[in-house]
């Protein structure tokens, strides 16, 4: 069978995240904690991709993908690096790049904080501070001011849920639990505050209050938002993996959904869309999680192009608003695997749009290697490559197999499954 051509204003981008490309993002609490000793952090962040500095270049990478969407975080750290000082040449910056984005026919994605928020606000009680979604708001609001009558959606927080995934799947051993406390509690110490938080680096004990918290800031952001423009389409980006259950298993996978995803489903309702960000399929038996035969990614889960459809499906029987997809990819050293792994994922995302599912885009994770948080630069998950050294950006030939999928879409000639 031949899907039928996606809508025309179909979003097809990439995303990318200010600290882990653009480097030197010294006002931000990541880049702190990054410095910290002990730290869970792998290496320190640096200059990231020097994309701060070669963002038009690499604006010019998207649009010669054939591609008409990028998404991108502006960082709260550099536009108010001390409290109550905003910053008019960062502003000037992020203008610059959604004008970039508009002269090269890409719809600019902007997402209000990709996980790091300034030094100062994680030393002052970070999200869970009783004036944090007031300051939150602020930030919104000021961005929205300066450029939200130019940008195609708004993504208010990047995966707040991503801590409780990773903890529900047991990803992260515990003797890097213990790590996290102590190198927040040393952040504290070195910062001179009662306490240290950040998004992406969580304890257990406190995953529900920040989850209490991350709410109260998505919605003081989204009531800011809209009061500036109130028809511009916004949403939250959550972590979501296929969770899919052999015979036995299905009150495993429906307790894992109700602990990590269901809330910000629900909290979607409210939003004009849900963003999905999918990089994996888990499969629940009644003893625990399966892992199937089949070729692995970086992760250690098999290689299924289908998860991200599920993933999908799912979002949207829960939220009932429409899907972006604001981040999928996969995390593997083989290009091949990945050159190979993006038409068949968006074949199945196309049949699945055929089958009645909203979908607005899709935004492949991501444009280069990047820093990849505690990770560093070990994991890679980019379209090109970057030399740590020159920072020459190289395409791998996942990025033309990305590119052809996309052509093959926008023209009506893609090929779905055979039946």
């Amino acid at each position: 069978m031949t899907h039928p051509r996606l809508p025309a204003d179909f979003l097809w981008g990439v995303a990318t995240a200010g600290h882990q490309n653009e480097g030197d993002n010294t006002a931000g609490d990541t880049w702190f904690l990054e410095h910290t000793t002990p730290s869970l952090f792998r290496e320190p962040s640096g200059p990231a991709c020097r994309g701060y500095e070669h963002w038009a270049a690499d604006l010019d990478l998207v649009a010669g993908l054939g591609l008409n969407a990028f998404r991108f975080s502006v960082e709260w750290a550099r536009v108010e690096p001390e409290r109550g000082t905003v910053s008019a040449e960062a502003l000037d910056h992020y203008e610059r790049m959604v004008d970039g984005c508009l002269e090269r026919g890409l719809a600019p994605v902007v997402t209000f904080s990709h996980f790091t928020a300034p030094h100062w606000f994680a030393a002052a009680g970070s999200w869970t501070a009783a004036d944090a979604p007031a300051r939150f708001a602020e930030q919104c609001d000021r961005v929205t001011a300066r450029f939200g009558d130019r940008i195609a959606c708004a993504v208010t927080l990047n995966e707040p849920n991503l801590e409780q995934l990773l903890q529900a799947g047991a990803k992260l051993p515990p003797e890097a639990e213990r790590l996290k406390e102590e190198m927040l509690a040393a952040a504290a110490r070195a910062a001179g505050s009662p306490g240290y938080g950040s998004a992406n680096v969580i304890p257990a004990g406190r995953q529900e209050e920040f989850q209490e918290a991350f709410t109260r800031a998505h919605r003081a952001a989204r009531e800011a938002v809209k009061a500036r423009r109130a028809d511009l389409p916004l949403g939250v980006s959550i972590a979501l993996a296929d969770e899919v259950a052999v015979p036995g298993g299905e009150e495993r996978r429906n307790a894992k959904r109700a602990a990590v995803y269901d809330h910000w489903l629900r909290e979607a309702r409210h939003d004009d869309f849900i963003g999905v960000q999918n990089y994996e399929r888990i499969v629940h038996g009644p003893d625990g999680e399966v892992l199937p035969d089949g070729e692995r990614n970086g992760m250690g889960t098999v290689i299924e192009p289908a998860s991200l459809a599920g993933a999908v499906r799912y979002a949207h029987e829960v939220a009932g608003v429409p899907v972006l997809v604001t981040e999928h990819g996969i995390q593997t050293a083989d290009d091949t695997q990945r050159a190979t792994f993006i038409p068949a994922a968006v074949d199945a995302l196309a049949a699945e749009i055929a089958a009645g599912t909203p979908v607005l885009g899709y935004c492949h994770w991501t444009l280069m290697d990047n820093f990849e948080w505690i990770f560093g630069y070990g994991a890679q998950l980019g379209l090109h490559e970057v030399d740590r050294t020159t920072f020459r950006r190289r395409p791998k030939p996942s990025a033309a197999a990305y590119a052809d999928v996309v052509r093959r879409y926008r023209d009506g000639l893609a090929q779905g499954p055979r039946t």
